[in-house]
């Protein structure tokens, strides 16, 4: 048995720019809430998905904003998607999948704490998402990481090729790269390349020797880039904690809750009618 996880924000986002505008009859923009369900639909036509969560940013600030004043909030985000993120919780919920919307928390904390909780209960976890975040919880082939949109599945020895890693090192890694989506800059002069190299060999951030001399891999800049991490370690170990995910978040839900058991006739019918749902109307395969 395997247990899926879709990162809801990612998958909204995307829907909102790759879908056509769409309106519900009373004006509310619902495009992207539709283009979510149809995707939604489509996976859990897949013989294998039989148990099924998503996890949204209900909204886009959580705690990481009170650790870093630069972290992401909704500045910037269209006021059009933001809008449909409630609309698509709901719309979610209507289809029979359970949904956790995150306020202080974020969605990728509520994807880790069901990859902890439940992960030694099923045959594999599927985490859905191109996420870097979420590589933190790739192990082995028993947790992978699924890009839905490039088809590509990664498994702990598919991360370590594509960041140079092994998955416990993703949140130092980040923290020296920086993660411009997240909203924080990691160390001035470490690249991928570098942060890489070093952590492959010293897996994280308290372990790299001071003296680069010592670092037993060739890094080019490595006395300019020892000095910058010795001078801002305390700021690298606060992206660290920023990029490492949560694992103690609270989510009202049994593995038996997640098993999806098809979709709830009249309550997605009236939603449709509500919303204008009228493409992805008749998408379901399953009634519950």
């Amino acid at each position: 048995m395997k247990l899926h996880l879709l990162d809801g924000t990612y998958e909204l986002f995307r829907a909102y720019y790759g879908v056509e505008e769409s309106r519900a009859p009373d004006g509310r923009e619902v495009g992207a809430v539709g283009g979510l369900v149809g995707t939604t639909l489509s996976l859990l036509r897949e013989p294998d998905v039989t148990h099924l969560a998503v996890a949204t940013d209900h909204v886009i600030r959580s705690f990481r904003n009170d650790l870093w004043p630069g972290y992401k909030t909704e500045e910037g985000v269209p006021e059009d998607l933001l809008a449909q993120f409630p609309i698509a919780e709901r719309a979610l919920e209507a289809i029979g999948v359970v949904v956790w919307p995150m306020i202080e928390f974020e969605a990728d904390d509520a994807l880790a704490t069901a990859v902890a909780r439940f992960g030694e209960a099923v045959d594999q976890v599927v985490i859905c998402t191109p996420d870097k975040d979420l590589a933190q919880c790739v192990a082995g082939q028993r947790v992978v990481q699924r890009d839905r949109r490039r088809v590509i599945t990664y498994d702990e020895d598919a991360v370590r090729a594509k960041f140079g890693v092994s998955p416990a090192s993703i949140p130092d890694w980040l923290a020296l790269v920086g993660d411009a989506a997240d909203g924080y800059p990691g160390l001035p002069g470490w690249g991928a390349k570098s942060a890489s190299a070093v952590l492959s060999r010293w897996e994280h951030l308290e372990a790299i020797p001071a003296a680069p001399l010592a670092w037993e891999v060739t890094v080019r800049g490595s006395d300019r880039l020892a000095v910058t991490l010795r001078e801002r370690m305390s700021e690298a170990l606060l992206f660290r904690r920023l990029a490492t995910l949560r694992r103690d978040v609270p989510l009202h839900a049994t593995l038996d809750d997640l098993c999806w058991r098809g979709v709830p006739r009249q309550r997605w019918l009236a939603l449709c009618e509500e919303l204008g749902l009228e493409r992805v109307r008749d998408r379901p395969h399953r009634w519950a």
